[in-house]
């Protein structure tokens, strides 16, 4: 067995009966996996491990700050390599539904991934062209000299790594009033960054140097969401797969496809995996989401970002959207929770890291449609959200298993729950303690 095999089985082990372990139990698995030291258990088990004075070095007016919970996605192998997820999110059943789907895939398949381009997008707009053709002329003449300008002044720090700006085209877009709109698109590399400040600044240095060169008055300069020229793509392939399953997950699927409604709620599951993510480890979550809905919607109606397919005996999905991500500069390297993360992660470039994104965000895509496919999405969802419902009632810690026992008889029972019947049910333990109590001084 080789080196590779042997890791993997480690994972495998380690990972066994996982949600059922202590939260210290849990800590100790990880630090066998390598994923956490000593050091960082000691962080995580702090109360409130983030210090004042750190909220107020990234916003404004701080009063405190708002805890998420943070936990690990087990058994996930992307391209063939183990991964521990760390995942900072509140919602119930996500961790557990990417868990127990990346077990159904490594057991029965594979998940592969591939990033396509290297560049991002910046725009400088021109509001109301005067002369479209003299505009293209004269940015074809000056376009080599910009590009080496902006790179010697702006963008130097990302030349000395490889990257920097590497193109610049221009746009005729319709305004719907008679006139015209000129957009120039600036592309660069930005490397192991996110790179919106430094995309930023480049377009903004470029405003005057065009004004000048073509007699046009420039309007914004910001960069692009929209990052088509750097996309992110992930593949599920699962084998032996029971043919009705298949058929079902393949109709959920192409429901997806056609009907944005659907689409949009979709799209929203496939962002339960990705954004936790992107939350532990510090990257901007919502330029993400405006980047892959606004790919979604590229082609002129708004689709789901994810494609399953019943191919012989195999199901197939596939993801594709721009996941635009970041491993240095900025709050990932400030805040001491996402150095955890991506330490946990062991990524060694933002694109590993947008490719994990779309491999969990295609398994968690996997999950719900698989649970909408057979036993709907409440029976599992909701088996979760007992917890919460029970802690919604006030249970105390001793009375916690009695309320979750008996809400999940009332599941079973009416296939539905909510916080009146744990409220209810929790009366009635104390009722019973209660009359239990009297009995026995009576006595």
């Amino acid at each position: 067995m080789g080196v590779e095999e042997e890791l993997l089985e480690l994972h495998k082990s380690l990972f066994q009966g996982f949600s059922k372990l202590s939260k210290e139990e849990r800590f100790e698995r990880l630090k066998s996996m390598g994923a956490l030291s000593s050091e960082d258990v000691q962080f995580l088990s702090k109360e409130g491990n983030t210090s004042f004075s750190l909220a107020e070095k990234f916003i404004e007016n701080v009063i405190g700050f708002y805890q998420m919970p943070m936990g690990v996605a087990a058994n996930f192998v992307i391209d063939g390599k183990p991964y521990v997820i760390p995942m900072a999110v509140e919602e119930t059943s996500i961790i557990a539904a990417a868990s127990k789907t990346a077990k159904w895939v490594r057991d029965n398949g594979s998940i592969t991934t591939e990033s396509v381009g290297k560049n991002i997008i910046g725009q400088i707009q021109i509001p109301r062209v005067k002369n479209f053709e003299n505009l293209k002329d004269q940015l074809a003449t000056h376009k080599q000299e910009f590009i080496d300008e902006v790179n010697q002044v702006v963008a130097m720090g990302l030349v000395r790594r490889g990257g920097g700006v590497k193109d610049i085209t221009l746009r005729h877009v319709e305004r719907g009033d008679g006139d015209a709109m000129a957009v120039i698109h600036v592309y660069a590399d930005p490397c192991e960054a996110m790179g919106a400040n430094i995309m930023n600044q480049v377009v903004e240095y470029l405003k005057f140097p065009i004004e000048g060169i073509s007699g046009e008055e420039v309007g914004i300069c910001i960069l692009s969401n929209l990052v088509d020229t750097k996309v992110t793509r992930a593949k599920v392939v699962l084998n032996n797969i029971d043919e009705d399953l298949a058929e079902k997950i393949e109709e959920a699927s192409l429901f997806s496809q056609v009907d944005p409604y659907r689409a949009a709620t979709n799209n929203k599951g496939v962002l339960n995996g990705i954004d936790p993510i992107l939350i532990a480890t510090g990257n901007d979550w919502r330029a993400v989401e405006a980047g892959v809905h606004s790919y979604a919607a590229k082609n002129g109606q708004y689709s789901s970002v994810t494609r399953w397919k019943k191919v012989g005996k195999q199901l197939i999905g596939e993801f594709e959207a721009p996941i635009i991500v970041g491993v240095v500069g900025g709050v990932t390297k400030l805040h001491p929770a996402a150095q955890l993360g991506l330490k946990m992660l062991g990524v060694d470039s933002a694109e590993e890291l947008s490719r994990i994104c779309a491999a969990v965000g295609l398994i968690q895509n996997l999950g719900a449609i698989k649970a909408l496919a057979t036993v709907g999405i409440i029976e599992g969802h909701m088996k979760l959200h007992i917890k919460n419902l029970t802690l919604g009632a006030g249970a105390m810690e001793k009375e916690i298993p009695l309320v979750q026992k008996k809400l999940e008889e009332i599941l079973a029972l009416r296939k539905r729950i909510s916080l009146s019947n744990a409220i209810d049910v929790l009366k009635e333990i104390r009722d019973q303690a209660s009359g239990s109590i009297l009995t026995h001084k009576e006595n």
